[in-house]
């Protein structure tokens, strides 16, 4: 978590990830969706280029479509966070921490899932370009 999301914070996020979690793998695999901080021309503002080029040399981006439902499932997880947990100011970011663990907890006890409505009949509709049509 950082204060902001901005191009810096998300490269020195990445450097952690390369320099301090998986220094010794040879490739790691970013999945993300498609915020603008979130490319390897942050690595470049943020750092100098011999140090940006050895990182991204070890990341394999792969962005998410922009309405996947994986994605906006994530995004409802989100938005339940944000009104149960945001709602009122937190003195500090570790009560924040608490309060998003504590709601975690309930709603993994609940077993409360996502009854996601959007059928592949209307993900035709609405992204007829991803979806090839099935001439019999």
């Amino acid at each position: 978590m950082t204060d902001r999301r901005t191009k810096a914070d998300w490269a020195r996020v990445v450097r952690k990830l390369v320099d301090e979690d998986y220094p010794d793998k040879d490739r790691i695999v970013l999945v993300m969706d498609n915020l603008n901080t979130r490319h390897p021309a942050s690595l470049y503002e943020a750092f100098e280029p011999a140090g940006a080029r050895r990182i991204a040399g070890k990341l394999e981006f792969h962005h998410t479509p922009k309405h996947g439902s994986w994605l906006n499932m994530a995004e409802i997880e989100f938005s339940v966070i944000s009104r149960r947990c945001l709602g009122q100011r937190h003195p500090e970011e570790d009560s924040l921490c608490r309060e998003v663990h504590a709601l975690e907890l309930e709603l993994n006890e609940a077993q409360a899932i996502i009854n996601w409505r959007f059928t592949t009949q209307d993900a035709r509709i609405k992204l007829k370009s991803l979806y090839p049509s099935i001439q019999c």
